[in-house]
């Protein structure tokens, strides 16, 4: 053990322990700091008999952390040396280090706020950043400063910034540790974009094989892209063996993919993101690396996770490459180009930034802090928060005041998401204890039958209980984690029921309770408002409602992962009390009037819908608003008169904003229901409306002496000097007329409207009321263009006037002839 590089550091790490009570260590993979550290730190005289806790982000990690340091001693896990994950713990009376993963400490910490048996707390592989243990890090904090200012804090990582963090802790000091990492060498194997990353791993694989001797790691994003990629590999050389390594392997097959390879074979190890801290694979001196990971991105807009595949960061690229040189000179082969290490991401983000917050939001109120009130490596989203604090909410975990209630402190003494600890509970009470605890381990554990993607759960209860199908491995991992949950919830052993699936998951996702809309199968939509989508060949695609355990929340529609059919009877009895019966008055788009119906609903389902005809005037009303506020005031009647007011009174608010009311498009929609709504009375279908007189409606906007000026100042019509009596548009940038030029014959003054203050447009007609010249200055055209208008038009129209001298001539709108006949 001295021969590991963090041994030199050890002497300043436990002087920073012992008199700073908080310490950051720094150190690159392949130094030590997992194994040494806590072994060393178990004679420090401040621990004085009690225990460490060494938090790992994963479970594999936490179980060969614990190995690695009892065989240092020479012990057995469970001795000095022991571990607690998830539904599983190997420790005894006589332990002293205790590796665990990051929620098990904060259960800990609720059960037991000051620790009271527990001397140092270390945080291994923090660069991580996983939500569970930035949580870890702020109740311990929290702790030390309100209960045990002696409980020695640690934080240990190869790629954080040990400042930030050291100002985390208080100006903790940050102890640097050299690596012993041996020179590797990096090579780029950049690949087409349309390339397949399966198809370029298992070629990278075939090269790194014959090129290098020694094992081959190989990083992929997820456990379909690996079991693709070993189908890809194909037939090996027989001294060649391959394995898999990610989460949802059992333990049995993880622990093999660790182990080194029997002697004169080699080991092609294809790994996510698992393998890039912590483990150590004995043999490894290649890494191939896809450059991809595999991170779920929490929606709070739709209260769902959606797994992305993205382009890993340079950190990560770092710690990747360094498992090539853990044990020897090695090579790191990297599927992109050598420019695109400058485009990668500095680091990965901390898992607190994108995560659905449910289960930190009942760990706080448990803790009966607001998380304002902790400190944080990176404080929680509020928009992430305020969506878990709802969802808490309607799972009945938190009161109106956001405090935890009785049944949020039952779910939270499980260690089960928010939503299936509600189920777990709740199911008990209404007895169906068995199927909920059966469908925990299932959605909390690995599932033996994904690869037959069958969605029905119902099923894979079906083949649980007649031990049908699925993987043998991950069946028996399946049954110890029932027996784990029916240790901590007696009341919930016996057999489960498939019949009752639809019933217990609609428990934990009461959001996503689907029904099926529209005439063809495979469509529904949630009780949450979103989408959902199966195949329509399903057989659940034809089931009027479901319960809905996962989606991918891609597309408008979801698509459904997994799922159970949900009987009427089931829904309506176990959430009655969330059933509501309310008449909805609502526009209608494409009739273009209003309905108004008795609606049963479970938040955005509709169970039940009749029409009704008697309605509550005010809300016919305020649909009918809303309905004209949403289409705008094209849907309106406008009559030509109604437009000729509307453009008159814009024409004068435009000159004096002041004392003239703004009757502009968004004006009007803005104040809908003062100047309309009281015209709409017994108003419901668009023949309704057809009937109301706007003019009355917009005249109705100004007071009597106004209305008086607006027609004097803005009349609807001119009275030409021949008596005809034209509508004046007031549409255009100034009002104007349309008038045929014998009728303005004799006028030496140009027409105006406001007071004389605007004059009016002219358009002079033909006889055959055709333009012939527009004009602002009537005299002006008199003087000027009018004789080139008389030469031209004169022979055209040879029975109507066409004055040498028209300010002598009288107006007309009658031919000579017709004159002289009179």
């Amino acid at each position: 053990m001295a021969r590991l590089p963090v041994a030199a550091v050890l002497p300043a790490l436990a002087h920073a322990l012992e008199s700073a009570g908080a310490a950051v260590l720094e150190a690159p993979p392949g130094a030590g700091k997992t194994t040494l550290v806590p072994l060393r730190l178990l004679a420090a005289p401040w621990l004085a008999g009690r225990r460490i806790l060494m938090l790992e982000p994963r479970r594999l990690a936490a179980r060969q952390a614990a190995r690695r340091m009892a065989q240092l001693l020479g012990e057995k896990v469970g001795e000095t040396v022991g571990y607690s994950v998830r539904f599983e713990r190997k420790v005894g009376p006589a332990t002293r280090i205790e590796v665990l993963t990051e929620g098990l400490l904060t259960r800990r910490l609720q059960n037991d706020p000051a620790l009271e048996d527990v001397g140092a707390v270390i945080f291994d592989e923090f660069h991580e950043r996983s939500l569970d243990g930035d949580l870890a890090l702020a109740l311990c904090l929290d702790a030390r400063d309100g209960l045990r200012p002696d409980l020695r804090l640690l934080v240990m990582s190869a790629t954080i910034a040990g400042e930030e963090v050291a100002q985390l802790l208080g100006g903790a000091p940050v102890v640097r540790s050299e690596g012993r990492m041996f020179p590797v060498r990096t090579r780029h194997l950049p690949q087409p974009r349309e390339a397949r990353i399966e198809q370029a791993m298992a070629e990278a694989v075939r090269q790194a094989l014959a090129e290098n001797e020694g094992s081959i790691l190989c990083f992929l994003p997820g456990a379909g892209e690996i079991r693709r990629t070993e189908a890809q590999l194909g037939r090996l050389p027989s001294q060649v063996e391959v394995h898999a390594l990610f989460g949802d392997l059992t333990r049995e097959r993880q622990d093999a993919a660790l182990l080194p390879a029997p002697a004169g074979r080699r080991k092609v190890v294809l790994a996510t993101n698992i393998a890039e801290t912590s483990l150590t694979i004995e043999g490894v001196s290649v890494v191939i690396d896809g450059g991809l990971a595999r991170r779920p991105r929490f929606s709070p807009r739709t209260g769902m996770s959606r797994l992305e595949t993205v382009r890993i960061s340079r950190a990560a690229a770092a710690q990747r490459r360094g498992r090539a040189g853990r044990l020897g000179p090695g090579v790191c082969y990297r599927l992109w180009a050598a420019i695109e290490d400058m485009i990668l991401p500095a680091f990965d983000p901390p898992e607190i930034a994108e995560a659905d917050l449910a289960p930190l939001a009942l760990e706080l109120a448990q803790w009966g802090a607001p998380p304002e009130a902790l400190r944080w490596p990176t404080p929680p989203p509020a928009a992430a928060l305020a969506q878990a604090h709802s969802l808490l909410g309607e799972l009945g975990a938190l009161d109106g005041d956001g405090r935890i209630t009785p049944h949020g402190r039952r779910m939270a003494g499980l260690p089960l998401h928010p939503r299936l600890a509600h189920m777990l509970v709740s199911a008990i009470e209404a007895g169906l204890g068995a199927t909920a605890l059966a469908l925990a381990a299932l959605l909390a554990g690995r599932d033996p039958w994904r690869q037959q993607r069958d969605p029905d759960l119902a099923h894979r209860l079906a083949l649980w209980r007649t031990r049908q199908g699925g993987d043998a491995a991950a069946l028996a991992e399946l049954e110890r984690v029932r027996r784990q949950l029916a240790g901590i919830v007696p009341a919930a052993r016996g057999t489960p029921e498939p019949a009752q699936t639809g019933a217990v998951l609609a428990l934990a996702y009461p959001d996503r309770i689907a029904q099926r809309r529209g005439s063809g199968p495979g469509m529904f939509r949630m009780a949450g408002g979103r989408g959902a989508r199966l195949d329509p060949l399903d057989p659940l695609a034809r089931e009027p409602f479901l319960a809905v355990a996962e989606l991918d929340d891609a597309g408008a529609d979801a698509r459904i992962l997994s799922a159970a059919a949900l009987r009427e009877e089931d829904l309506l009895l176990l959430f009655g009390e969330r059933i509501r019966t309310e008449e909805e008055v609502s526009w209608d788009r494409r009739s273009g009037g209003v309905t108004a119906r008795r609606m049963t609903r479970l938040g955005a389902l509709v169970l039940k819908e009749r029409r009704i005809d008697r309605v509550d005037p005010a809300l016919l009303r305020a649909a009918l608003l809303q309905g004209l506020a949403e289409s705008g005031l094209d849907a309106l009647p406008w009559t030509p008169a109604a437009r000729s007011l509307l453009a008159r009174l814009r024409f004068l608010h435009r000159h004096d904003p002041a004392a003239w009311p703004d009757v502009g498009d968004e004006a009007l929609t803005a104040s809908l229901a003062h100047w309309l709504g009281p015209w709409l009375e017994g108003v419901r279908r668009p023949a309704d409306l057809a009937r109301v007189d706007l003019v009355q409606a917009l005249r109705a906007l100004l007071p009597w002496e106004m209305q008086q000026a607006l027609d004097r100042l803005a009349p609807g019509h001119f009275q030409t000097p021949a008596g005809s009596r034209l509508a004046i548009d007031y549409e255009g940038a100034s009002p104007s007329v349309g008038v045929r030029l014998q009728e303005m014959l004799g006028q030496d003054r140009h027409p105006a409207v406001l007071d004389g203050r605007v004059p009016l447009t002219l358009e002079l007609l033909s006889p055959a009321r055709r333009p012939i010249q527009v004009t602002r200055d009537l005299p002006g055209f008199w003087a000027g263009s009018y004789v080139e208008v008389r030469k031209e038009m004169r022979g055209r129209y040879p029975r109507h006037d066409w004055p040498l001298n028209p300010l002598s001539a009288a107006p007309t709108r009658r031919t000579k002839a017709a004159r002289e006949r009179s």
